[in-house]
């Protein structure tokens, strides 16, 4: 059990310390008030003065099995005691472990696994194998994504972190399937997929299609949107990859490890990628990691020819000890079956009822632990409650309504996002829909249509 002493001086103190010496991510400094975090358990976490929050961020939406998994602390610990760290180039127990079952859990043919340090830097280095497997540099990808703050990875995202860091080269974006808010003038699901796919081949006959390299998507986007695609999309992104020799980058870094009710999203999408980058659910975030996965095809490119790339904490003993004990975990706990049935028998019915007494939401998506609501004021025409790339006193509203009724939410623009960990349990996730009744209640006042 973790230990839940508080210490109201001592809170006060890592919140000076912070301040003082801590340069935080994607921010303007002199304004921020972070919460000193004290304790976690499961799905919820303590500050200093003992307050307690159930977490429906998952964190960075990476908590899969929720804080402070005991299996799993102990088998980092028992690592530790064991072997720290050693370099890369030497094989270790963990690591040879921690690949050998994500290659289990992929597609047939998907043999080998490259590790990183975490989501961006997977997706920095799938881009680099796909670049050197084809010869060719074009990377295409959604508008509408996140893909890390890495070099090429922060270029091929689409969302509004990518503006003041477009350095790389080579990137192209389009527009993915949305039919709430249809770039394609679509009706249906059937409509949105077709023109998606009719707009995605004219932007790879107009770039040159033995110019692009690859075509990197979240299976689900995830920050910009929990955007599930329509059935049949995405099999035809590989069909078109295919046709026109492009490597198809599966980003499961956020999507993946039961966030979507299965072990990778793409599976429910009747396609395999030739690339799956990972991250967060793989071990929950509990040390850095991230990697991937790689088809045969690929991995025999550099055979005999240096891949060149590398990182120090490549598959660290740690790390991977904690991807073992997650993987093992989530399989002997029924933790993706948990995640399906959550959503299918609590989240979902949960959030439509909601939809039904609240104006302010539009639209409720997603699936399994993987939900957003896109928040307008006015659902006749859609009016965002907050516009693209900013906030508003609506949403800045409902989240100090969840916070102070104890839940975290996850929030991006105009859409909250309900992302508990996948081990979320039927009680934890009704009380989490019984606080957010009570916080949309405060955001239905800035409604207007």
């Amino acid at each position: 059990m973790t230990d839940r002493t508080f210490d109201q001086a001592r809170g006060a103190e890592v919140f000076a310390l912070d301040r003082a010496h801590v340069f935080h991510s994607w921010s303007a400094q002199k304004a921020l008030k972070p919460l000193p975090v004290a304790a976690a358990e499961g799905s919820y976490f303590w500050d200093y003065d003992g307050n307690r929050y159930l977490d429906f961020s998952s964190q960075l939406v990476n908590t899969n099995i929720g804080h402070q998994h005991p299996k799993v602390t102990a088998a980092i610990a028992e690592q530790a005691a064991k072997l720290t760290t050693i370099a890369p180039q030497h094989a270790n127990e963990p690591r040879s472990q921690a690949a050998a079952r994500l290659a289990a859990l992929a597609p047939p043919g998907m043999q080998k696994v490259f590790f990183t340090n975490g989501g961006a830097d997977a997706n920095e280095n799938a881009i680099r194998m796909a670049r050197l497997h084809t010869g060719r540099a074009k990377v295409l990808s959604f508008y509408r994504s996140y893909h890390g703050n890495t070099g090429a990875a922060i270029t091929s995202t689409g969302d509004p972190r990518r503006w003041p860091n477009e350095y790389a080269t080579g990137h192209v974006h389009f527009f993915g399937p949305y039919l709430y808010r249809s770039p394609f003038w679509a009706a249906t699901a059937e409509q949105e997929a077709a023109r998606g796919l009719e707009h995605l081949e004219q932007v790879i006959q107009m770039e040159g299609p033995a110019t692009i390299a690859a075509v990197l998507l979240e299976t689900i986007v995830g920050t910009a949107g929990v955007l599930i695609p329509p059935p049949g999309y995405l099999a035809g992104v590989r069909a078109l990859c295919d046709r026109y020799g492009i490597v198809y980058i599966a980003d499961e870094v956020m999507c993946g490890f039961g966030r979507a009710g299965s072990w990778f999203a793409f599976e429910q999408q009747g396609f395999t990628p030739d690339l799956i980058t990972f991250a967060k659910g793989s071990n929950s975030g509990y040390v850095p990691v991230g990697g991937v996965i790689i088809s045969d095809e690929i991995a025999a490119t550099f055979d005999d020819r240096v891949f060149p790339g590398g990182l120090t904490y490549s598959g660290h003993p740690l790390a991977c000890a904690s991807i073992v004990a997650t993987i093992d975990v989530m399989k002997d706990e029924g933790i993706v079956e948990n995640a399906a049935r959550i959503g299918r028998e609590v989240l979902g019915p949960g959030l439509s009822e909601l939809a039904d007494r609240h104006p302010v939401i539009g639209e409720v998506r997603g699936t399994a632990v993987f939900w957003a609501l896109d928040l307008v004021s006015d659902r006749q025409t859609r009016q965002m409650l907050a516009p693209y790339g900013g906030s508003s006193d609506g949403m800045n509203a409902l989240v100090a309504e969840c916070k102070k009724r104890g839940l975290i939410p996850f929030t991006n623009y105009n859409r909250l996002h309900v992302v508990p960990p996948c081990n979320v349990s039927e009680a934890e996730a009704k009380e989490g829909l019984a606080i957010l009744d009570e916080a949309l209640a405060v955001a239905d006042r800035y409604y207007t249509g």
